[in-house]
């Protein structure tokens, strides 16, 4: 079976480089955005299997860009998994308002993050 195939939207360089690597060494396929308006497009270019989506992002940030995701049927189905450093109480309810399936909080622990990938990207492969 094909590796699954990870939509990462992040906007800061070295985070972006950093889990590049870090994910492409765990053998995922990793397609970059760097912008909330990116990742919609991106999304229904590349048809992931689960979308990293940093929040915190310059021209549509993350929740608006989760929210435009989740409007078009043809990628309303694919996971998102918000990371971002909005940590405070109600952040994590404010990412699944928005249409999120998950939330990690940076600094990011990595092997939750992949759990997360693998039970989101997984599922949805199986019945996307």
């Amino acid at each position: 079976m094909n590796p699954l195939h990870i939509l990462l939207v992040e906007d800061h360089a070295m985070n972006r480089d950093m889990l590049t690597r870090r994910l492409e060494r765990h053998g995922y396929t990793v397609s970059l955005a760097l912008n909330g308006a990116d990742a919609v497009v991106m999304a229904e270019a590349v048809m992931p299997d689960v979308i990293v989506m940093d929040m915190s992002l310059p021209i549509v940030d993350g929740w608006a860009a989760t929210q435009q995701l989740k409007a078009r049927p043809s990628v309303q189905g694919i996971p998102v998994i918000a990371v971002t450093a909005h940590a405070m109480a109600g952040d994590r309810e404010r990412c699944l308002a928005a249409g999120c399936s998950d939330y990690e909080a940076k600094p990011l622990d990595f092997r939750r993050l992949i759990d997360k990938i693998e039970a989101w990207g997984g599922a949805y492969r199986l019945n996307p």
